[in-house]
């Protein structure tokens, strides 16, 4: 028996059965590159789903990893510890934001934006406004409240009753979110760039109204950044793309490039919801992972990592056209800068899988879109590998 069938029968018989898991077990990785247990080197075009956008063990962050776990690695939130107040002081000078607040995971901070608006609201507004507006095809977690706000009902079945309180509009419609707006509403809550929906790409224009409208209306505007922020559309946050600034912004997955962080920003106007004892988390905020983002935010600075993933961006962007062309089944090409979704006309699960066979990841979503949201660090050179591979695997559909 090889190394990856005997840990995937252990895998089987003790985790539980929340993933469609391939049939690899990964040991390292290095940049775009990841090695299984046996041995094999696979090209890196999902980043642990747009989280490792340094790549794999960047130098930088492993060594404030290993500085930060030798001096102290957790500390109650009863106190201070000084890499999350550099972290959260590096987040507002970079941001619109004025205060933050730290927890583990692009849910958690969800759940904490939700919980914000739902408190000010009550608080500033009116008692009776709680509704907070989301979008059809949005992705924003799988706590309770993440996935009520969440407007896919393939994440609800089973977990009904939801929470009430929230109304689905579709995604790029101002006219529909005017329509949904009633006494009882609080929020709007928007990703800038829909993931887990199919990589879409609202208007400027659209944007700009949301803005307006909320403000108009008294309502908080909040910007889900979980996937799109720390870089991954070309801007360090993918709200400068549109001229507009959120009233709360949620951040995750690639803030410490792989240590579990969350984070939601706000201004000092709306944070003063928040008093000791409205919301905690134990491990929010906590040395290590706070040391890993301070890192990051750093090299994403010294390196000119967004430059890179505008350029490669671009590129990759061009060389998907370019197949395109060629090949009828692909209905779209799409996205920001390293979010990039390919949609095609049939389920896109076995390019994937011929992918993965010719040695490179990658992932879809919505069904019919391959995504491409590589480590923002990826070379013209790696766009060609996976791009020469795509010509290969769709000329053999064509036979």
């Amino acid at each position: 028996m090889n190394k990856t069938k005997e840990l995937i029968e252990q895998s089987s018989k003790f985790l539980c059965f929340t993933y469609n898991r391939y049939p690899i077990v990964f040991s390292k990785g290095k940049g775009c590159k990841l090695w299984d247990v046996d041995g094999k080197e696979y090209l890196d075009f999902v980043a642990g789903l747009a989280v490792c956008n340094l790549g794999h063990c960047h130098p930088t962050v492993v060594a404030a990893i290993k500085a930060q776990a030798e001096k102290l690695t957790h500390v109650s939130n009863y106190y201070h510890n000084e890499p999350m107040i550099e972290l959260a002081r590096l987040l507002c000078e970079n941001s619109f934001a004025e205060k933050v607040f730290f927890c583990n995971s692009g849910a958690e901070a969800n759940e904490a934006a939700i919980k914000l608006a739902r408190k000010y609201a009550k608080e500033n507004l009116g008692p009776g406004k709680f509704e907070i507006i989301t979008m059809l095809k949005s992705f924003h977690g799988r706590t309770m409240a993440t996935i009520t706000a969440t407007g896919q009902e393939r994440f609800h079945k089973g977990f009904e009753p939801l929470l009430e309180g929230f109304k689905y509009v579709p995604y790029d419609d101002l006219e529909s979110v005017e329509k949904a707006i009633t006494d009882k509403t609080c929020a709007v809550m928007i990703e800038p760039v829909q993931g887990e929906g199919g990589v879409n790409v609202p208007s400027k224009e659209y944007m700009q109204g949301l803005r307006r409208l909320c403000d108009e209306k008294g309502l908080l505007l909040i910007f889900d950044e979980v996937q799109t922020g720390i870089g991954r559309t070309g801007k360090l946050f993918a709200y400068e793309h549109f001229g507009i600034e959120p009233d709360v912004m949620t951040l995750a997955k690639g803030l410490a490039n792989g240590i579990p962080i969350g984070a939601m920003l706000t201004k000092d106007k709306f944070a003063s919801a928040f008093v000791p004892g409205a919301h905690a988390s134990t491990f929010g905020g906590n040395p290590l992972a706070t040391a890993a983002a301070v890192a990051v935010l750093k090299t994403i600075k010294n390196e000119n990592i967004i430059e890179n993933c505008q350029m490669i961006g671009g590129y990759l962007v061009n060389r998907l056209k370019g197949l395109q062309k060629g090949f009828d089944f692909i209905k779209d090409v799409r996205g920001m800068g390293l979010l990039i979704g390919m949609e095609l006309s049939f389920d896109a699960g076995d390019i994937v899988k011929k992918c993965m066979e010719r040695g490179i990841l990658i992932n879809y979503t919505n069904g019919n879109t391959l995504r491409f949201i590589p480590p923002l660090i990826v070379t013209a050179d790696e766009v060609d590998v996976l791009t020469n591979a795509l010509e290969e695997i769709f000329m053999g559909l064509k036979k």
